[in-house]
């Protein structure tokens, strides 16, 4: 088992040095979750991944760039979340999720590992390996006029504080939905649920960027 190492304030995170021999190549936030699925289903420990594409990469500040993998890079601890509801099976997540109808109405709901979802800075302050998500509600109330706003703000990081927008970190959580809503992990369609309880479990992938 790795060693539990989450990070704290102050504290150095991760470490520099050669990449694991072991090393899995991917270049997409769905890429790294297929892996995390297939390790959780066969009980293996998951493998350390070299990030050259995705939101992931691009919170723990990754460019891309394959050549840097041949000499000394960050190899980083990662939080993975476990995604529960009732009827479906187990599934993870590694950059974000997202629940909604709609962007122009009803509640939006945004759990995010990662700080972005694309060119979006929707979480500035959160963390990849602090143990918990940060979760992001956009009230139903919300108005069309507002949310245009808050669109335009969202490369910025600035759609925040809003009344409407309610933003809180968890370890642990479960998010009850009016009615079936869609749901968006890692950037590919999961399905309509009405419930889903997500669980943090830290430091469990490396990275390397």
């Amino acid at each position: 088992m790795r060693s539990t190492v989450t990070i704290r304030k102050g504290e150095p995170w991760g470490t520099i040095g050669p990449a694991p021999d072991d090393i899995r190549v991917v270049h997409s936030d769905a890429e790294v979750r297929a892996l995390v699925i297939a390790a959780r289903a066969a009980g293996t420990e998951l493998p350390p991944m070299a990030l050259l594409g995705g939101d992931l990469m691009k919170t723990v500040g990754g460019t891309g760039d394959a050549t840097r993998l041949q000499g000394d890079v960050p190899v980083l601890p990662i939080d993975v979340v476990r995604v529960e509801s009732p009827g479906r099976d187990t599934t993870w997540c590694v950059a974000h999720l997202v629940a909604r109808r709609s962007w122009w109405r009803d509640e939006i709901v945004a759990a995010m590992n990662a700080q972005h979802i694309g060119s979006w800075d929707v979480t500035p302050r959160g963390h990849p390996n602090d143990g918990r998500i940060d979760l992001v509600r956009v009230a139903a109330s919300m108005s069309i006029r507002d949310r245009l706003q808050a669109r335009r703000r969202l490369p910025q990081g600035t759609h925040v504080p809003h009344p409407d927008i309610e933003v809180r970190q968890v370890s642990s959580t479960t998010i009850e939905l009016a009615r079936a809503t869609r749901i968006w992990i890692d950037g590919e369609r999961w399905g309509s649920v009405t419930s889903i309880t997500l669980t943090v479990e830290p430091d469990a992938l490396l990275v390397v960027v």
